[in-house]
């Protein structure tokens, strides 16, 4: 094999494709990249076995060939050479040569035979979604799947499909995210659960351009996203995800409408003084048309007063900040509603339109 690249080409695609290389695995294979140069195209190839991606990139075929490379070498050799055309040549027994200028690499690759290629999926359904919409929504939501791997339907959010909408769902036990969005056309019901791995990656490499489209295809146990020169093949996460309606209640006693910024910038500030972990809760005391936002820790104390509009009775409630900051980043409006019921209730911010709805349980307090 021999081919040649222009370096922005063949760095960009190991970025994408290094995405699903597994960090720990007993399958030294996985480890790898396959690179493939056939039928007029060359394509980088990575797959953990829970997820596989696929990506075209641009380059001459001086002869077609294929071979697996370790993933850490070739991204980290690709990316310290020159800025310039870089040569890859292969030999039968698996040596590579990588050629920039004067700079030359050999590294043994493996043979490509051995390599996990992406499982062939059949496809039952699809949408369409632009790729700034599906970015944003996963921006929007991801930050409130669990963290550690207890519940495996907490490491994923669910994507459910009605008719022209589509409404992501992500929880850990301690809040719910919402968003929902419309799509351009109808489609049948789908409703399925994404590993949060996975929504993450794309998300990087998603370029958000609100012009280019993805293409997510379901079967019963995988979903693929198709955009740009890339396929992502992962499985999905198998059960039933919760039912988030019978958790909500629109019911309220107080309603609060904040400016989002004032609000953010306030909860922001008062975190200088809880240090990395420490579970020291943010009180907020809703009074006559105020919002007084108070913490203590053994850094020192903070408090700040914030104008609101207020519906309804008075109230003091605490909550994790980081909860609530996760939260208030995540809405792109400049004023906020937040609906509340008691210091014992969850709150629930949330827009007239139900594009968004943030659920935040609160914590125990002293006075």
């Amino acid at each position: 094999m021999k081919l040649l690249f222009q370096k922005s080409d063949i760095l960009n695609g190991l970025q994408i494709a290094s995405k699903a290389v597994p960090t720990h695995t007993t399958m030294p294979i996985l480890q790898c990249i396959l690179l493939r140069a056939q039928n007029h195209r060359i394509t980088l190839t990575a797959n953990d076995m829970d997820m596989g991606i696929e990506t075209d990139i641009e380059g001459e075929i001086i002869e077609e060939g294929i071979i697996a490379l370790d993933a850490k070498f070739f991204l980290d050799i690709i990316r310290k050479m020159p800025d310039n055309q870089i040569s890859i040549e292969t030999d039968e027994n698996y040596n590579t040569f990588i050629t920039c200028e004067k700079s030359h690499f050999n590294i043994v690759g493996k043979s490509g035979d051995d390599f996990s290629y992406l499982p062939e999926v059949e496809k039952n359904d699809e949408i369409i979604i632009s790729q700034f919409t599906l970015k944003e929504v996963i921006r929007q939501t991801i930050f409130s799947i669990a963290e550690n791997d207890a519940n495996k339907i907490m490491g994923g959010e669910l994507f459910e499909v009605n008719g022209d909408r589509l409404k992501i769902v992500s929880l850990d036990g301690h809040r719910i995210s919402i968003r929902q969005t419309d799509l351009r056309n109808s489609y049948d019901p789908i409703k399925v659960i994404v590993p949060g791995k996975t929504l993450n990656e794309i998300n990087k490499i998603l370029s958000g351009d609100a012009d280019k489209d993805v293409t997510i295809s379901f079967s019963d146990k995988h979903i693929i996203f198709e955009f740009d020169n890339t396929i992502v093949v992962s499985r999905l996460i198998e059960g039933q995800y919760f039912n988030v309606d019978q958790m909500i209640s629109l019911d309220y006693e107080t309603k609060v409408t904040v400016q989002k910024r004032d609000f953010l910038d306030c909860i922001d500030r008062a975190t200088l003084l809880v240090k990395e972990g420490d579970k020291k809760p943010i009180i907020i005391d809703i009074n006559n048309n105020h919002m007084e936002l108070r913490i203590n820790s053994v850094n020192g104390s903070m408090n700040e007063i914030v104008d609101i509009r207020q519906e309804g009775a008075d109230l003091m409630i605490g909550f994790n900040p980081k909860f609530m900051i996760d939260a208030l980043r995540a809405i792109d409006d400049e004023k906020i509603d937040i609906y509340l019921v008691s210091s014992k209730t969850p709150c629930i911010i949330r827009d007239s339109d139900n594009s968004y709805l943030y659920l935040i349980l609160p914590v125990n307090f002293v006075h």
